[in-house]
C-alpha cells in the first residue's frame, strides 16, 4: 500500500465527508504553509526536486515535518520517486509528497535529471521565486508549494503511499486554480492575508487527498487509517488527539462514542492494533519527545499536560519508550538552550 502510487478522483467538493475525525486530527498538526515557486517548462525537459529549509525560511521558521506539492496549471509531466512506478499528472491534478521525498519530474521518462536548485530564478519584492526551462516544445506550467508543522508528529503522513495525485473535475480544478493565482498575486504584491489564504488552500488540498485514500481502502484494511474511516473509532482518535491535559479512561471514551467499554476497547484494539489507553500513552509520549526537542518549557511542566502526576512518572514512563531519560533526551536531541538576557 505505501509503495504504490495513488491516483484519487471522486465527488469534487471539499467538504470531508464521513471524515470529521481525519479534519480534527489534521486540525492538531497546525499546518501551514506557502506556494514559492513557479515553472514555466518546455520539451524536453527533467529536474529532481526536494524541498529544503531555504525554501521555507521565507514564510516559516524550519517545520520538522515537510509535505510538497505541485500543481500542474498547463500541459502534463511525468513523476517519478525512488522505488515507484512513474505517475503522469495533468493539468488541473495536484501531486502531493507525504514525506517530502526527493522525487524526478520532467516531460517524460528515461530522461536526463538535472538539479532544479540551479535553475531557480529568486523572488521579487516578496513575489514567487521562478523557473523557466526547457527545450522549446510542449509547454507545462506548474506551482510549487509545501505544508509544514512543527507539531508532534502523527501517523498519518507515515502511512501514505509515496506519492498522491489528486484529480478534480473540470470546474472545480478552475476554482482550483483561480483562487491559487489570486492568492500567489496578492503575495506577489505583499497582500497581508495571502500566506493564510494559501496555506489554506493547501491544507484543504491535502485533507481532500487524505480522505480519498482512506475512503478507497479496502474494507478488509486494518491499522491506523482504516480506524479513521471508522466512524466511531475515528471519532474516538478524534478526542485522543485533542487537548492534552484531559485525563481520558477508556470508560469515558466510550460513553463519548456510544458503546459499552467492552465492545469499545476489542474495537479500537482490532482497528489500531494497541488497546486506547496504551495508543493514549504512546501518542503523548512522542508528542512530549517533540516538545523536548523544539522548546524549554520545564520538564514538570510537560509531564502534567502528557497527562502525569507526577515528573517521576513521566521519567519512568518516557525511559521505557526511548531509552533515555527525559532530561538526556533533550540534551542530546534538542536545540541548544539560547543565551540568558543579561
Amino acid at each position: 500500500m505505501i509503495g504504490t502510487p495513488v491516483l484519487l478522483t471522486g465527488p469534487p467538493d471539499f467538504q470531508v465527508r464521513h471524515m470529521d475525525a481525519l479534519q480534527d486530527i489534521l486540525r492538531t498538526m497546525r499546518l501551514s504553509g506557502a506556494i514559492f515557486l513557479e515553472a514555466d517548462f518546455t520539451a524536453p525537459w527533467c529536474v529532481t526536486s526536494k524541498l529544503t529549509p531555504e525554501d521555507c525560511k521565507p514564510f516559516m521558521p524550519e517545520p520538522n515535518q515537510l509535505i510538497a506539492y505541485h500543481y500542474v496549471t498547463a500541459g502534463r509531466l511525468v513523476v517519478e520517486t525512488e522505488g515507484m512506478p512513474a505517475v503522469t499528472v495533468a493539468a488541473g491534478e495536484v501531486i502531493l509528497l507525504p514525506r517530502n521525498d526527493e522525487h524526478v519530474i520532467g516531460s517524460g521518462e528515461n530522461l536526463k535529471p538535472i538539479s532544479a536548485d540551479g535553475l531557480i530564478q529568486p523572488a521579487n519584492d516578496g513575489g514567487l521565486a521562478r523557473i523557466v526551462h526547457g527545450g522549446g516544445g510542449e509547454r507545462t506550467q506548474i506551482l510549487c508549494g509545501f505544508l509544514g508543522t512543527n507539531a508532534p508528529k502523527t501517523p498519518v503522513c507515515d502511512l501514505l503511499p509515496k506519492m498522491l495525485t489528486i484529480s478534480f473535475e473540470q470546474q472545480v480544478g478552475r476554482w482550483i486554480e483561480s483562487s491559487v493565482r489570486l492568492a500567489a498575486g496578492r503575495m506577489c504584491q505583499a497582500g497581508p492575508q495571502s500566506p493564510a489564504l494559501l496555506g489554506r488552500l493547501a491544507e484543504l488540498l491535502f485533507i481532500e487527498a487524505v480522505s480519498r485514500y482512506v475512503a478507497a481502502l479496502p474494507q478488509e484494511t486494518s491499522g491506523w487509517l482504516a480506524g479513521l474511516r471508522d466512524p466511531i473509532i475515528g471519532r474516538a482518535l478524534a478526542l485522543l488527539h485533542g487537548p492534552m491535559t484531559h485525563r481520558w479512561t477508556t470508560e469515558e471514551l466510550a460513553r463519548e462514542v456510544g458503546l459499552s467499554r467492552s465492545a469499545f476497547a476489542e474495537r479500537f484494539t482490532s482497528l489500531i492494533g494497541e488497546p486506547p489507553m496504551r495508543y493514549l500513552a504512546h501518542w503523548r509520549l512522542q508528542a512530549a519527545a517533540q516538545r523536548l526537542t523544539n522548546s524549554h518549557e520545564p520538564i514538570a511542566r510537560i509531564a502534567f499536560e502528557a497527562g502525569y502526576d507526577s515528573e517521576a512518572a513521566f521519567n519512568r514512563a518516557f525511559k521505557r519508550m526511548f531509552s533515555l531519560p527525559p532530561s538526556g533526551f533533550r540534551q542530546q536531541h534538542g536545540a541548544a538552550r539560547p543565551p540568558l538576557d543579561l
